[in-house]
């Protein structure tokens, strides 16, 4: 039956009727907080393309994952800057890197937050590129080696969740493998699994001092076009051991969070990008959008969508806004 019989305002009365009814409930618990970890002590270097983020030394990362903790925020993924950079990004599985400093740090200072790390190279290395290059290309069989040992170096760090998004073929069972035959078979993998290859990442490239120094990542990171092949690569990194599989960059990629969700049953990951980010802080500051609105309203979209987890810069504001409905 149509009007008058239906009326659907009949629902959107009151704020309490309209919770009541809500179909897509966004909850602290679905939020992961990115940091950027440097050297030293006492460092907070602001990202001036992310206002509100900057690169944190261990000891400040320990303050602000307390916050993070008390905020109900179950986890936050990390990401290194190292003193040297090198052709093998070897500081990023070396016993006494920023990240395994980092870990042994948090784990003991901040007991009951979950840590992911993020296993790539693109941080580390002095070219940018996220593996081994060989005559001006990444050498995918090459590099998987090398993942395997830096993600066998977080999980014995303290890691809890390591998450490859480096777009290998091929790494997340190299990955499960060296973590089983190490003793960390509890470790799960978060796999980058349909990671495109995204203009929205540059204000990351600015925080991560992670700019290739020559050519980009087309080769290796996905094509926005394609949404059957994101299919595959989900597929394969399941079939390979991921335990959870992330879509990234999230807003433009809804269609294939939902695809994702819909044909695969594990829990699906979205990460709402630097660009993302820094397009609603920027109209924000010039007063165009009100932000703590869109914010919650980008966030329940990619939630909507299918997303089990959402990886954002705006977890602690988003938690604060939860905290008071």
């Amino acid at each position: 039956m149509a009007f008058p019989t239906h009326r659907p305002r009949r629902l959107r009365r009151t704020e309490p009727l309209r919770r009541m009814v809500r179909e897509t409930q966004l909850s602290v618990n679905d939020l992961i907080m990115p940091l950027f970890i440097v050297p030293g002590s006492e460092m907070s270097n602001p990202i001036s393309s992310m206002p509100g983020i900057a690169q944190l030394s261990v000891d400040r990362a320990v303050e602000e994952c307390r916050q993070i903790r008390d905020l109900g925020i179950p986890g936050v993924i990390l990401f290194g800057i190292p003193d040297h950079k090198d052709a093998l990004g070897s500081d990023a599985y070396a016993d006494d890197g920023i990240i395994q400093r980092a870990l042994a740090a948090l784990k003991e200072a901040v007991p009951g937050l979950l840590l992911l790390t993020d296993v790539c190279f693109c941080e580390y290395t002095d070219h940018g590129h996220c593996g081994i290059v060989k005559a001006q290309d990444v050498d995918n069989d090459a590099t998987l080696d090398i993942l395997a040992k830096e993600a066998v170096s977080h999980a014995r760090a303290g890691a809890d969740i390591v998450a490859p998004s480096d777009m290998m073929d091929g790494r997340v069972g190299v990955i499960r493998q060296a973590l089983d035959a190490e003793g960390f078979p509890h470790v799960p993998i978060l796999a980058y699994a349909a990671k495109f290859a995204s203009g929205f990442y540059g204000p990351f490239r600015e925080a991560a001092e992670s700019t290739p120094q020559f050519g980009d990542r087309r080769s290796y990171q996905m094509d926005p076009a394609n949404g059957n092949e994101a299919l595959r690569e989900v597929a394969l990194d399941i079939e390979e051991g991921a335990d959870m599989v992330m879509v990234k960059p999230a807003l433009p990629y809804l269609d294939i969070i939902r695809r994702v969700r819909q044909r695969f049953d594990v829990p699906v990951a979205a990460y709402h990008v630097s660009g993302e980010y820094a397009m609603l802080k920027a109209a924000a500051l010039n007063g165009w959008l009100d932000e703590e609105r869109v914010m919650l309203e980008a966030l329940t979209g990619i939630k909507r969508a299918g997303a089990d987890l959402i990886l954002t810069y705006y977890a602690k504001d988003a938690a604060r806004l939860l905290g008071r409905t």
